[in-house]
């Protein structure tokens, strides 16, 4: 009976299991529960009504059962993996790419990964001719898609505004006459985003990554300017002002947690108290020498942390506080599509990154690897198909921890870039960051749960 994978938690007390195949979410009762771990075990029904007799009621077993047995026939319990074996179209189209704008940075923060924004290499500003050259690329390589998207990176973007703004100008302008749209995204850290930047993006309909790392003495020991000093008391009030002034929409205030403050949770509600509404904090990923780096030893502490943001973001859900954190945002009634269920952002396939020199990689993390140069707008708009081929391939059909593990189907695989850094090999992938996934899945499964139930409670309400 058992054909499929499930996986039970517990969440805030109410029972949850999840059908990994189907991604039908069931709130249990321990009748319920009891029976389903049974089978889950290969037990037979017969079995497990033996095994439960004297400890629940006939009748309360029999429905139950009953009902389990419904949700099986409906393949909402213990499915068959539909896409085992599936191979993703090898149809060569880019929908996204990550233009890094300026090689160079006016912060130098501890745990850059860029290297304070130069990615290994020299200093840099992407000129208009490669970046017009990029846009050239992506349409003649986004096949029938009508939608395009470009996210300007760095280093800090806005330190080559100009050319951001000819860019786009010039996106639009090719969109036009292929009959394509064109959605923009800017990273910044902030320090030059006067109000000619903030009109621009406002105008222009930009979504918006502003970084932040949570309270002052935690992001002013790692986020610092050029001479040393913190930057909290420079940004919080302009950051503030340009939500306020976009209505807080498309925007995401987005922080970076290291073992300097594994108390997370308290940042959040940090931000939240300021006045944000749009919040990501990420784990930091960096070798484990590094004094500010996580490791297997701070995850109990961690998954706390995460299960203490989660109650936190039900007990303000619904009031003028109210907040979106960005790892539990899951919509169960549509799910990703098969491609991203497969192997997650696209990398490689979907989504590529344009250095200022010209260069395409897979995506900004790979920029500067030159193993991973995938080609060059200066010379075509053609790019490596071998390195296209060889990220096609990996997803978790190919990566062996990937085929037992039940978060596959949303995270599709984890990282690549994560996965070569740590182990060299992108089919094995990055397990502290895959622990911390799997927990934040785990609180975005129950707030939806709960909430559900919320809901399911005002209806009875209001049919009495």
């Amino acid at each position: 009976m058992t054909k499929g994978m499930i996986h039970k938690f517990n969440f805030q007390g109410l029972n949850i299991v999840l059908d990994v195949n189907s991604g039908a979410v069931h709130i249990v009762d321990p009748p319920g529960w009891d029976i389903i771990s049974l089978l889950e075990k290969d037990y037979t029904l017969e079995e497990v009504y033996g095994k439960l007799q004297g400890i629940y009621d006939h009748q309360v077993i029999t429905r139950a059962m009953e009902e389990i047995k419904t949700l099986v026939e409906k393949e909402l319990l213990f499915s068959a993996d539909c896409l085992e074996g599936f191979k993703r179209s090898p149809e060569q189209i880019i929908k996204a790419m990550c233009f890094h704008m300026a090689h160079r940075c006016n912060m130098t923060c501890r745990y850059c990964f860029a290297g304070e924004g130069a990615f290994g290499g020299k200093k840099s500003l992407m000129s208009r001719e490669v970046a017009f050259r990029g846009i050239d690329f992506l349409l003649e390589n986004s096949g029938s898609r009508k939608n395009c998207e470009i996210d300007f990176f760095g280093g800090e973007p806005l330190l080559n505004f100009s050319v951001i703004k000819d860019t786009v100008d010039y996106a639009r302008k090719r969109g036009r006459e292929a009959g394509k749209e064109f959605k923009f995204t800017l990273t910044t850290n902030g320090l030059l985003l006067n109000q000619e930047v903030r009109d621009y993006l406002n105008r222009q309909e930009f979504s918006v990554v502003l970084s932040l790392d949570g309270r002052e003495r935690v992001n002013d020991r790692v986020r610092t300017l050029k001479d040393g000093s913190g930057s909290y008391k420079l940004l919080v009030p302009e950051f503030l002002s340009f939500v306020k002034q976009r209505n807080h929409q498309e925007y995401y205030l987005r922080g970076t947690y290291t073992s300097l403050n594994q108390d997370f949770f308290e940042d959040v509600k940090h931000l939240v108290t300021l006045g944000f509404r749009h919040i990501s904090l990420e784990p930091v990923v960096a070798p484990a020498e590094e004094p500010y780096a996580l490791k297997d030893e701070h995850l109990p502490e961690l998954f706390r942390q995460y299960e203490q943001t989660a109650r936190y973001y039900l007990d303000l859900y619904g009031s003028e506080e109210a907040f979106s954190f960005f790892h539990f945002t899951l919509d169960l009634s549509q799910g990703p599509c098969i491609k991203k269920r497969l192997a997650g952002c696209g990398a490689g396939t979907e989504y590529l990154a344009l250095s200022p020199e010209g260069h395409l990689y897979p995506c900004h993390q790979f920029v500067g690897k030159r193993e991973f140069l995938m080609g060059d707008v200066n010379r075509s708009t053609e790019f490596d198909k071998e390195l296209y081929q060889r990220f096609l391939n990996v997803d978790i059909n190919s990566k062996g921890d990937c085929r037992f593990c039940w978060a596959r189907f949303f995270c599709g695989g984890g990282c690549h870039a994560n996965a070569y850094q740590f182990n060299g090999d992108m089919y094995k992938p990055y397990t502290l960051g895959c622990q911390l996934e799997k927990k934040r899945l785990e609180c975005a499964l129950g707030i939806q749960a709960q909430l559900f139930l919320n809901q399911e409670k005002v209806y009875k309400a209001g049919v009495k």
